[in-house]
């Protein structure tokens, strides 16, 4: 029996269409509605019972939290239905990792949650958007992907959404997960996994968003050659209530921005350090012990927001945040 499959619709470049189809750079991101990309991919019908939702329509670029807000609202509403058996997010690809690990920490379900993107619009010659549609409904109809998370489906690849980033601006297969590996492959319309997320995700997790009207603003401060602290003073200023900081290596703090940074902790607002590196640990360090940071573990500085923010729906004390940090 075929399973049913809502595909919700955000648009980006699997949605999009240029005039030329040799032009990859130079086009409208979410051109397309739903059913139109429903209907370019006539073999969906055979895989399962296919309907769409239109969330937005627009590249990812351009999103809001109010937009993943909303999303993972309706997909766990979606999935307490008896008749929906999984979920596919249509997606661009440029802030397709913080949705696809926002999903994967609130949404209440062991049912499949898949996030999928292309790398070239459908007009273009050798569009990966169509398969990877197909590849995406394939997976998040099958037994294997239950309780695995929210997962990411681009390029024949199956993607932990914690883990999965993107890492070319223009590459099909710009979506890796470096050292820790893909959680597996599609290969000839079947899912093969060979390894699973240890870390909390789904059920387990204690993030409950569906009455949150608004997420608090946490800022990524990126270092460089001479920075110092004023650029974290000028967020918490702002109105940011949390701070990554994209650090050097594993998170070095050059002396000259350790006082500032010590000052806003003391506030009260906590500063993860993670890694402009985009690559490795960071571990807990005399650093945090004396001036209260907080180790942004292997997320890099964009996956590490999106935790801080949820975390700090919680609480803003920094051992809880700590502990977060060390579970998800």
């Amino acid at each position: 029996m075929k399973k049913n499959i809502v595909i919700l619709a955000t648009g980006g470049t699997i949605a999009g269409y240029a005039a030329s189809s040799t032009e990859f750079a130079e086009y409208k991101a979410g051109a397309m509605d739903i059913q139109s990309m429903i209907d370019a991919v006539p073999m969906l019908a055979e895989v399962a019972n296919v309907s769409g939702i239109q969330v937005c329509n627009k590249g990812s670029y351009d999103f809001e939290w109010d937009v993943v807000l909303d999303l993972s609202k309706k997909i766990n509403t979606l999935l307490q239905r008896d008749d929906v058996d999984g979920i596919v997010v249509t997606h661009g690809t440029d802030v397709l990792e913080e949705t696809a690990y926002f999903l994967n920490l609130t949404v209440k379900s062991e049912k499949p949650v898949v996030v999928v993107g292309a790398m070239r619009p459908t007009s273009a010659v050798g569009a990966d958007g169509p398969v990877n549609l197909l590849n995406a409904v394939i997976l998040a109809s099958s037994d294997e992907a239950i309780g695995q998370g929210t997962l990411i489906a681009l390029n024949d690849q199956i993607g932990c959404a914690r883990d999965c980033t993107k890492t070319n601006t223009t590459h099909v297969d710009t979506f890796r997960s470096f050292e820790l590996g893909y959680l597996g492959y599609m290969q000839n319309g079947k899912p093969y996994f060979y390894r699973k997320s240890l870390r909390k995700h789904g059920l387990e997790t204690e993030f409950d968003i569906m009455n949150v009207a608004a997420l608090p603003r946490v800022d990524i401060i990126y270092t460089y050659l001479g920075y110092g602290s004023d650029l974290a003073e000028a967020a918490v200023q702002l109105g940011a209530k949390g701070i990554i900081l994209a650090a050097f290596g594993r998170g070095n703090i050059r002396d000259r921005a350790i006082p500032g940074l010590a000052k806003i902790a003391k506030l009260g607002v906590p500063v993860v350090r993670s890694s402009r590196t985009g690559n490795g640990v960071v571990i807990r360090h005399h650093l945090d012990d004396q001036y209260g940071f907080i180790a942004g573990d292997n997320l890099n500085p964009q996956k590490a927001r999106v935790l801080l923010t949820l975390a700090l729906l919680k609480s803003n004390n920094i051992d809880e945040i700590r502990r977060m940090f060390a579970e998800y």
